[in-house]
């Protein structure tokens, strides 16, 4: 099981220490790419799909809240990346 693999099902258990350089990890190795905007706005789009995920990155600290974390996952279920059981 690769690193990437391993972190998405972290991921699902929405834990509340969920660094940002995680996610860029789990999102990346699915296809999504990160577009900056003003500010800490971020968009996660996968260009296959066309699927945009949008939120803000974290600081002062690098954990990512759970609300996130959900549209993330969200984003994930939608190109396929985590089947709905």
């Amino acid at each position: 099981m690769s690193k990437s693999d391993k972190l998405l099902m972290r991921l699902l258990r929405v834990p509340k220490d969920f660094t940002w350089e995680e996610l860029a990890t789990v999102m990346q190795a699915n296809g999504f790419t990160l577009y900056k905007s003003s500010g800490s706005g971020r968009k996660w789009l996968h260009e296959k799909s066309c699927i945009a995920v949008m939120m803000h990155e974290p600081h002062p600290s690098n954990i990512v809240k759970p609300y996130a974390l959900k549209l993330a996952i969200d984003g994930l279920k939608k190109v396929g990346a985590i089947k709905d059981e």
